[in-house]
């Protein structure tokens, strides 16, 4: 594969950003299907799924178009998933996910789905993403009433890291976390479950509702927050890839892992940055090898999956939760100051924001969507009432 071996920056570049990419958010990806009705064995089973997903098909894109493709889960896809208060079966999310990679491999192949999806207001699609996020964030301080000291010191590693080395930050929360939990003896034991990668299949089951409520803001909030942004990452490096086959390759991937549990596989964003720079490689024709042993990475990372799935899950609530907002600030973040950045639009993203929030659910539709409906809406006034 390699006509020579990488240079060292290369291979240290790849391994921060898996670990970054990896321990950053693994909790949150746990807890969405989990909340989806996930087992122990399935849980496993989706992040192994999800791992191989992103190692094979980050590394056959590296080698076809010869450029870093660094790919990652959809963390506000997570996000999104974890916050359904629906009751959404196991089997019905797998159509869910299936729906949603469909959607993108279709987003890559039509030209014309392709120029519409650009025309999606970006503040309205941020807007829902804050919502979403929104929950979660809040939740951590309300944490502070049971759990102050947790609270106060991993906030006070969240800001020192997010200071001095900001790529480092939800690793760093990540490991004063555990480490709590474990100086407190709070950890509670492993839950019974397989200890290397396992692949349980389930037959999905498409229902439409669920399809329109979280199959469709699944698929917004990957390509806006996710695929989007990683096309962006690429062109500041200096690359010119092509948006369909990037978008194919994604969907494609997604939708062979989907059945294993697997929600989202996308192009990352901070993470790719890690890779697709000149400290990664001193050269840009050669720095699609970094692409390369990033998804090397990620299928160590699959051969373990189920075990360090089941240490998660034997961390105390309380440590998950807060990890899970701390996670969260950064993408909430930068979705707020994407939702404000036009302010012709600031009203219905505002309106999309505080809908999304709310948790309404209404005739089996989830917020998401009527976050969405709101948003658009509102911009559909406020068109009319120009033209007259």
């Amino acid at each position: 594969m390699f006509r020579s071996l990488p240079p060292a920056p290369a291979w240290s570049s790849a391994l921060i950003a898996a670990l970054v990419g990896f321990g950053g958010t693994v909790v949150l990806v746990v807890q969405a299907v989990r909340a989806l009705g996930a087992t122990v064995e399935q849980t496993g089973s989706a992040i192994t799924a999800l791992c191989l997903g992103i190692g094979i098909a980050g590394i056959a894109l590296s080698l076809r178009w010869r450029i870093p493709v660094v790919l990652a889960w959809s963390t506000p896809g997570a996000a999104l998933l974890a916050a359904t208060t629906q009751g959404v079966p196991w089997p019905v999310a797998i159509g869910v996910f299936l729906a949603a990679a469909l959607l993108m491999i279709a987003l890559g192949i039509v030209p014309a789905l392709g120029r519409w999806a650009e025309r999606i207001p970006s503040t309205v699609a941020a807007a829902m993403l804050a919502g979403v996020l929104l929950p979660f964030c809040l939740n951590l301080f309300r944490l502070g009433e049971s759990e102050p000291l947790l609270v106060a010191v991993l906030v006070a590693v969240f800001i020192a890291a997010r200071r001095r080395v900001p790529l480092h930050a939800l690793l760093l929360v990540l490991a004063a976390g555990v480490a709590m939990a474990l100086g407190r003896g709070d950890v509670g034991p492993l839950p019974p479950g397989a200890t290397f990668g396992t692949l349980l299949p389930v037959a999905p089951v498409f229902d439409a509702r669920a399809i329109i409520s979280l199959g469709l803001p699944l698929f917004l909030v990957t390509l806006v927050s996710q695929n989007l942004p990683g096309l962006v990452v690429l062109r500041a490096a200096g690359y010119a890839p092509k948006p369909g086959p990037l978008l194919r390759g994604t969907g494609l991937a997604t939708l062979l892992a989907a059945p294993f549990g697997a929600p989202a596989v996308n192009l990352a964003a901070i993470t790719a940055a890690i890779c697709t720079n000149r400290e990664a490689h001193p050269e840009a024709a050669k720095r699609w090898t970094v692409g390369v042993i990033y998804g090397g990475l990620y299928l160590l990372l699959a051969l373990f999956s189920p075990l360090l799935v089941r240490f998660f899950l034997a961390l105390p609530p309380g440590v998950i939760a807060v990890l899970t907002g701390l996670a969260l600030v950064p993408a909430l973040t930068g979705a707020m100051e994407a939702m404000l950045a036009a302010k012709e639009d600031r009203d219905p993203a505002i309106l999309t924001f505080l809908a999304t929030g709310s948790g309404l659910s209404l005739f089996g539709l989830g917020s998401a969507f009527w976050g969405l409906v709101a948003g658009f809406a509102a911009l559909g006034a406020g068109v009319l009432l120009k033209r007259n």
